[in-house]
């Protein structure tokens, strides 16, 4: 164990002022919208159990929410901020101060935006430490390495158009690596990140995946990388050639420096495993600098790594499979059995284009996803104030547990009636203490497709993962109850299922998604409703006094 040694105490407050600033990419300078100015924005950096304040002030031209992706805010939804989930967006000119309340997360986890398409720009780390020890050697240095999407056009017009027209959006034109494209883009590489290192030393780079919609295969060229930790959890130590990290995900990766001094790049790009389903397939680079190796220009240019061909499932499943947790920092026991199951369809469906219309989705329909056959709808204003001011009819509760279609989820041929869903806004309500099972189940409906699922306000333990159908008699035999990983995002793999178990000790309203975001503003969401437990400490708090108004 490696003692982490005294670290001065951040700020108990933030500013962050969300307003426009000009950025040059990929030729072409453009205005975009930042947390002061900066893209990535700032990291917050606190130590396990503290309580920080976030000043949010919206200088900008549109509604605005910020998320603090993985921090569970125990008892205290109201600052998680999905958009008309838990509050209503900060209005232009508005302010909201938001309390980020840290409890057993420790690692890395980030934040970003989480209205529309914003979070494209709107986003940073956060750096967790612990009060101790590290449960591996200290590292020399700490770098955040943040993979984003840039796209040369106006990110909300990019919104805008695909849902106007029922198809997919524009792909990015470039993946960046701390906003940067990197050496195999038009007019970048003067701007490439580049991480320097020291022969003999160890580096933990801290990873987001802040992708709107990519997964990512990344590598080091010629060395290799070891897995310490994912989304705010230590995990098992587990050494790979490459790391796949699905959007919204976080991983702390242990770089060794244990290369002849020379210039290696870091790359990045596309895992995708849907059939005839349009991504970017370009590859973003960083540089990895041994010291005495200043002088880029006249080394020969580095090799790239070699990563997994991007459709490669096997390799994607592979890798999330093999990822262990370590149980002795866990902060509590995996629930044994389940007192609550659910069952979930994650689909990709379509509907008939409206009268008069042009629709640019199949056979000239709408795009559109699911779960449980349930495209969910956004209220008017949010559930969280709905549910605690007994406002009726923003939201049903009849989120159905188990699927109300049963068909072969992930056959290859699906008649195309399946494909239409219902729009509804349905949560699922658990009872406080309640043992949860959830099965998220994959399926082949207009595209079959790997979904990281992010579930707010909660950690979950991934127990099983598998591909085709879920069997719960053959497949919960074979369930890692001993030492899985405790993430809040779970990449389910295409046409096949993971189960995951938490117990549901934080009272309030949470937001489940795909992190996907094409797929979470075509409707693949729901929301768990958790009822306040017996004591004081397990009650649901008032809102703060600033809420943004409906």
């Amino acid at each position: 164990m490696a003692s982490v040694g005294a670290h001065s105490l951040p700020p108990k407050s933030y500013e962050f002022v969300v307003k426009e600033a000009s950025y040059t990419r990929l030729c072409r300078t453009k205005n975009i919208l930042t947390v002061n100015g900066q893209f990535p924005g700032p990291t917050i950096s606190v130590h396990k159990g503290e309580t920080i304040y976030v000043d949010v002030y919206n200088k900008g031209r549109y509604n605005i929410t910020l998320h603090w992706h993985g921090v569970k805010e125990p008892n205290n939804p109201w600052p998680d901020g999905p958009e008309y989930i838990t509050q209503c967006p900060i209005q232009p000119g508005g302010k909201f101060r938001q309390k980020v309340v840290f409890s057993t997360e420790e690692g890395t986890l980030w934040w970003h935006a989480h209205s529309d398409w914003s979070r494209a720009t709107v986003y940073g780390a956060i750096i967790v430490y612990p009060r101790r020890n590290y449960p591996f050697p200290k590292p020399h240095a700490q770098i955040p390495i943040i993979f984003g999407e840039w796209w040369k056009s106006d990110v909300r017009k990019v919104y805008t158009e695909f849902l106007q027209s029922g198809g997919s959006p524009n792909n990015s034109d470039a993946i960046t690596i701390n906003g940067q494209p990197g050496d195999l883009y038009p007019c970048s590489k003067s701007g490439t990140f580049k991480v320097n290192v020291d022969k003999g030393k160890t580096y933990l780079l801290r990873m987001v995946n802040a992708a709107m919609n990519l997964f990512l295969f990344v590598s080091v060229s010629n060395h290799k990388l070891t897995l310490v930790g994912t989304d705010g959890s230590y995990t098992r130590q587990l050494t790979r050639n490459y790391i796949v990290i699905a959007p919204g995900q976080t991983m702390d990766v242990l770089l060794h420096a244990n290369q002849k001094p020379n210039h290696y790049y870091m790359a990045a790009r596309a895992y995708s495993s849907g059939l005839a389903v349009p991504f970017d397939n370009t590859t973003a680079t960083a540089i990895i600098q041994y010291s005495g190796k200043c002088n880029i220009t006249s080394s020969p240019s580095p090799s790239l790594p070699d990563l997994p061909y991007y459709n490669d499932t096997d390799a994607a499943f592979k890798f999330y499979s093999s990822i262990r947790g370590l149980p002795e920092k866990f902060p509590h026991i995996v629930p044994p059995n389940y007192s609550t199951n659910i069952v979930t369809t994650l689909s990709i469906n379509t509907f008939p284009c409206r009268k008069g219309q042009t629709c640019d989705g199949p056979n000239t329909t709408r795009l559109a996803s699911s779960m449980n056959n349930i495209s969910f709808v956004n209220p008017s204003i949010d559930i969280l104030e709905a549910y605690y001011y007994h406002i009726n009819g923003v939201f049903g509760w009849r989120f159905p547990s188990f699927p109300p279609l049963m068909f072969n989820f992930t056959a290859d041929y699906l008649p195309l009636e399946l494909e239409i869903p219902r729009r509804g806004t349905e949560v699922k309500v658990l009872r406080f203490g309640a043992r949860v099972q959830v099965v998220f189940q994959g399926t082949n409906l207009v595209a079959g497709i790997d979904h990281p699922m992010h579930l707010h306000g909660f950690s979950f333990y991934v127990v099983g993962y598998g591909k085709g159908n879920f069997n719960e008699k053959m497949h919960t035999q074979d369930f890692n109850l001993i030492d899985p990983p405790l993430v809040n995002t779970v990449a389910v793999p295409k046409n096949g299922w993971a189960a995951v178990r938490f117990t549901a000790t934080n009272p309030g309203v949470w937001f489940m998604h795909c992190h996907l975001d094409r797929h979470l503003s075509w409707g693949m969401e729901t929301v768990f409703i958790v009822k306040n437990g017996k004591r004081s400490n397990q009650t649901l708090l008032p809102p703060p006094p600033d809420m943004p108004p409906c």
